[in-house]
């Protein structure tokens, strides 16, 4: 069992100013790990997971950036920056960084997202120093060369190719154009080729400066670490290149809004040869506070998340219309997507359609088998628990909980909110989610009769 606690203690200087504020968040018991936060001046936030048990540790560092954070010139830059972080700095050059964490046989990585990027390398505990030295370096001094720009650019562009040359990857940045339209959250995380050719040095300098501050990052680590080292550590690479000048300085709220999407009944078809159709049939979710979003946990598993779901049953099981078929939730600060993708012969499209469109119209009208219900929330436990079962996934938990929650929920607490969703709170949430008309996202070598018939779909 993991128990909550909110022991706080402060660190004082000879002259009795205040310069790190630490918390027990979580307090690990049975087997779980110990959560603290320390709050360092600046407004630079270090929250770890201990696990003594583990002989690996993640770090990562998150940045409250994301690409709905961009302009529509700066379309891109978010992804573009977190390529050139990897490029080099005053001590390190490239293959100096890579070099030094492929040395002692860790893994490090970078992915970024629509509202934040995290940049993390993965070690064995004895060369934690090492992977904070080298990443909070990454961090706080990277050069960004104009050469360096230049030559990345090319990559980035190859990226962009690739994805274009997967149409089921492709098929989710059209749904989000669909949903949310020229917003940037509708907007590619990658940008376009004509936004990823504009960008210079200059620019992604300047929003380098802007949204690196240490008010707006979270520095994390996850597995047999100890805290008050950790601490320590990032602070000395972090004064070590000034960023902690800007000691009244407190960490940034997490984001907030209250932004509602309101479209439906919209197609977009992208024309592509391929052998298949790549369909996606969808409307508004809910943002990642709503108290709801357990209930919507539970509905989306049922639905579309396993091998057992109505919609894999329904489509694939029964009728064998498409090999893959499933139903996910996406879930921002102020505004959610809820979305049901199926691959298939362009031939079968219409079937396929019909088939999600009645499915849905069925759980929005009686909800679903109290059987139903249990079957997923008891996938929807084990799945949780099986996903944290290494030091990334608990990484990842911690940063992401403080970083657009600003608070720690332990496991605990996480399956106790799901065993509490009853059918009753599943039948309100489909009445409200997918009650609402749908729109269609379609990428595939549709014919002209046929895309004309794709708004009966939504009608």
């Amino acid at each position: 069992m993991t128990s909550r606690a909110s022991r706080t203690t402060a660190r004082t200087s000879s002259e009795g100013r205040a310069v790190a504020r630490t918390q027990t968040l979580l307090k690990g018991e049975g087997g779980a790990g110990t959560v603290r936060r320390t709050v360092l001046p600046g407004g630079l936030r270090v929250v770890t997971e201990t696990l003594p048990s583990v002989r690996s540790v993640t770090f990562g560092i998150w940045a409250n950036v994301g690409s709905r954070d961009e302009t529509p010139a700066l379309n891109g830059a978010t992804h573009y920056l977190e390529h050139l972080l990897f490029k080099g700095t005053e001590r390190r050059s490239a293959l100096d960084i890579s070099a030094a964490i492929d040395a002692v046989g860790g893994e490090m990585n970078a992915f970024t997202a629509k509202e934040y990027t995290c940049y993390y390398a993965r070690v064995l505990d004895a060369d934690l120093p090492l992977a904070i030295d080298v990443v909070c370096d990454m961090l706080t001094g990277s050069l960004i060369r104009e050469d360096d720009v230049d030559v990345e650019r090319g990559a980035i562009l190859e990226e962009i190719a690739m994805t274009d040359d997967d149409p089921g990857d492709c098929v989710h940045d059209l749904f989000a154009h669909t949903m949310l339209g020229d917003s940037p959250l509708g907007r590619p995380v990658l940008g376009t080729v004509d936004t990823v050719n504009a960008l210079n040095s200059s620019r992604i300098r300047r929003f380098y400066k802007k949204h690196y501050d240490p008010t707006r990052l979270v520095v994390t680590a996850a597995g047999n670490v100890d805290h008050a080292k950790v601490v320590r550590q990032v602070r000395r690479a972090f004064e070590r290149a000034g960023a902690l000048d800007r000691t009244d300085a407190v960490p940034m709220d997490p984001r907030g809004g209250t932004k509602a999407i309101r479209t439906a009944g919209r197609v977009e078809v992208l024309g592509r040869p391929a052998e298949q159709a790549h369909v996606i049939l969808g409307m508004p979710g809910m943002p990642r506070t709503d108290e709801r979003r357990w209930a919507m946990g539970v509905l989306n598993t049922a639905l579309g998340g396993g091998m057992s779901s109505r919609l894999f049953q329904e489509v694939r099981e029964k009728r064998g219309l498409a090999y893959s078929v499933y139903s996910y939730t996406s879930g921002y600060a102020d505004c959610g997507l809820f979305g049901v993708y199926a691959g298939c012969r362009p031939s079968q499209v219409h079937d396929v359609l019909k088939i999600c469109r009645d499915q849905l119209e069925d759980v929005a009208e009686h909800g679903l088998a109290d059987d139903e219900v249990e079957r997923a929330i008891g996938q929807l436990r084990g799945s949780t628990v099986l996903g944290l079962e290494d030091t990334g996934a608990l990484m990842n938990r911690i940063g992401k909980s403080e970083l657009c929650w600003g608070d720690q929920m332990s496991v605990d607490d996480m399956l106790a909110r799901m065993a509490a969703v009853t059918p009753d709170d599943v039948r309100e949430v489909a009445r409200d989610v997918l009650g609402r008309r749908p729109s269609l996202s379609v990428i595939g070598p549709m014919k002209d009769r046929q895309t004309a018939r794709l708004h009966e779909a939504v009608a």
